[in-house]
């Protein structure tokens, strides 16, 4: 007779459990969370623009209680029942006033984390699992290049907002026409140009790439931030590598989506060649 032992839980992550303060209509595709509260004291600012948190959201019909005990749920819940991750951007720490923002892109009632936003009420609670992030604007760079389409415009955003006030260069925003624009406080040496889809699929154009290749190259040293659709991500890697000779630690360029798959199916394959940027 063999002994059976059991394997050892994985240590969860500490969940950040906030609840909505507010809920802003930004556009026609872009909702405002701010959220705050007693759990406000666990977030901490490390100074990334392109701060991101794995969000958990609850399936509609379950009344579960956050903190999440993921393992313990997955002994109780079928697969279809269990909180779904998704990873959004915070557009902002303002934690002097306790809270912070979390913009997500919405499409009615598509995917699982824009419905919650346009249905969100304060005091709903939001868990988040834990705080990343590895970009923040060189204040040394000579000028700064930037592309992102709806899912990167909260980084890009914060970005914007916190490079030196004489830094120069251009931000390319995707996004679906002219109602999808935003107020963003870029210094004046920054062109903000906004490329419209105009009702096209998001992830079927080629508006961000063909930007990006056309711009005028600046003398001195560059650094670029670009993030958005996978397949437009890995189409720019070679332009800023191969073509632009950028070094690595001038460029920051990654997915935060791809076109025709959902998180779950996205995030798996980053471990894929199809994945890879």
């Amino acid at each position: 007779m063999t002994a059976h032992t059991e394997r050892p839980r994985r240590p969860q992550r500490p969940q950040i459990v906030l609840e909505v303060l507010e809920r802003i209509q930004l556009t026609p595709h872009m909702v405002r969370i701010v959220a705050g509260g007693p759990g406000i004291a666990a977030v901490e600012d490390a100074g990334k623009t392109d701060a991101y948190t794995k969000m958990l959201f609850p399936h509609p019909d379950t009344d579960l209680t956050p903190p999440y005990d993921m393992e313990a749920l997955r002994e109780e819940l079928p697969t279809e029942l269990m909180p779904t991750r998704r990873t959004y951007s915070i557009r902002r720490f303002d934690l002097e006033n306790g809270r912070i923002w979390i913009d997500f892109v919405v499409h009615g009632d598509r995917g699982v984390a824009g419905p919650w936003a346009m249905a969100a009420r304060p005091g709903d609670a939001v868990v988040l699992g834990g705080i990343g992030g590895g970009y923040a604007p060189d204040p040394d760079a000579e000028w700064h290049l930037l592309a992102g389409d709806d899912s990167a415009l909260p980084a890009v955003a914060a970005a914007l907002e916190a490079m030196p006030r004489d830094a120069v260069g251009v931000a390319h925003l995707e996004v679906d026409s002219a109602a999808d624009h935003q107020e963003i406080d870029a210094p004046d040496g920054i062109e903000v140009r906004w490329l419209h889809r105009d009702g096209a699929e998001p992830g079927t154009t080629s508006l961000l790439t063909d930007a990006v290749r056309e711009t005028p190259w600046r003398d001195g040293r560059v650094q670029v931030f670009a993030h958005g659709e996978r397949s437009a991500m890995k189409s720019l890697r070679p332009y800023l590598t191969d073509d632009r000779g950028l070094a690595k630690d001038q460029l920051s360029i990654s997915a935060y989506w791809a076109h025709g798959r959902i998180e779950d199916a996205f995030q798996a394959e980053k471990r894929e060649d199809i994945g890879r940027i």
